[in-house]
Formats: structure tokens, sequence, C-alpha cells
């Protein structure tokens, strides 16, 4: 059974940063694609990066060369760093892993707000 648990949201001031964390088991972690998506409130959920088993990363234009996407295969680990935050990045972010038999699996979800 795999399990995705996501930490690390909060509230931040325009600008700011943070780190979210999504920890993975269950699943051969290392096989797999990890991402991220978000969804505001009234709205779909959206993609916003990912990361394929051999670390290539692709990222939604709204959040190019703000947010980072990484893994520790080791640790079972997937991070977004997201740093020069806006307001429209509030959202309940979740982590998603794609099995190699292209089944998602998602996690709770953790909430980020953006304000001031």
């Amino acid at each position: 059974q795999v399990q995705l648990v996501e930490s690390g949201g909060g509230l931040v001031q325009p600008g700011g940063s943070l780190r979210l964390s999504c920890a993975a088991s269950g699943s051969r972690f290392s096989n797999n694609v990890m991402g991220w998506y978000r969804q505001a409130p009234g709205r779909q959920r959206d993609w916003v990066a990912t990361i394929s088993s051999g670390g290539i990363t692709n990222y939604a234009d709204s959040v190019k060369g703000r947010f980072t996407i990484s893994r520790d295969n080791a640790k079972n680990l997937v991070y977004l760093q997201m740093n020069s935050l806006k307001p429209e990045d509030t959202a309940v972010y979740y982590c998603n892993l794609l099995s190699t038999t292209n089944y998602a699996y998602w996690g709770q979800g953790t909430q980020v707000t953006v304000s001031s």
C-alpha cells in the first residue's frame, strides 16, 4: 500500500520561502515519477512540477524559476523548494506518485498560504 505524507506548509509573507516535503512508503520509490500539484479554493487541481526517476525535472510556467523539485531516493523523500512566493501561490499542495503501471497515488495535502 503506497502512502504519501506531505509536510512543510504554512503561512508566509509575499516574497518568502517554504520547503515542502513528501515522505513515500510502500513503493519502490526510486522507480517512480514524483510530482507536486496544487488546488486553490474553487479551482481545479493544477500540475506544479515533476521529477523523473532519473532526476529530470519539469515545471509549470507559473512557477518556473521560483520553485525547485528534488528527491532523495535513499530516504524516499521528494521536496518542493518554493521561493519568491506570491499570493496566487496560495493553495493546498499535493504530492503525487506515478507508478510504473501509470497508477497515480496522492497524499492528503498541505496548506500553503501567502499573505501579508
